[in-house]
């Protein structure tokens, strides 16, 4: 089984909710961390979650405030499996205002 770390980005989230990273097939992903930066004027809420085919689809967090210029982490030396087909998802309640970062590690 080969361990490969990777980091996935995302830029301009907004009130759409957007999928950051899909699990492939065959595959089991450990996040790491996510990092969510403010790029907004203003203060805006976010959302994370993991949508899933094979099970309930749930949120890990809901209007949860970033300050202006700010960034959330989020995990905090926690870690979280997502199985084949999963998709971690995010929000904002504010137009472009959320860049992304999550590190990874995918097992094969």
């Amino acid at each position: 089984m080969a361990n490969t770390y990777k980091l996935k980005t995302k830029t301009n989230i907004g009130i759409t909710t957007v999928g950051i990273y899909t699990v492939p097939a065959s595959t089991t992903t450990i996040i790491i961390g996510i990092a969510l930066a403010n790029i907004s004027g203003t203060g805006v809420n976010v959302g994370v979650g993991i949508t899933r085919v094979s099970a309930e689809s749930i949120k890990l967090m809901k209007n949860v405030p970033i300050p202006q210029g700010s960034t959330l982490e989020f995990m905090a030396g926690n870690k979280m499996i997502l199985e084949a087909t999963d998709t971690l998802t995010i929000i904002s309640d504010t137009v472009s205002s959320i860049d992304a970062s999550v590190s990874i590690m995918e097992m094969t």
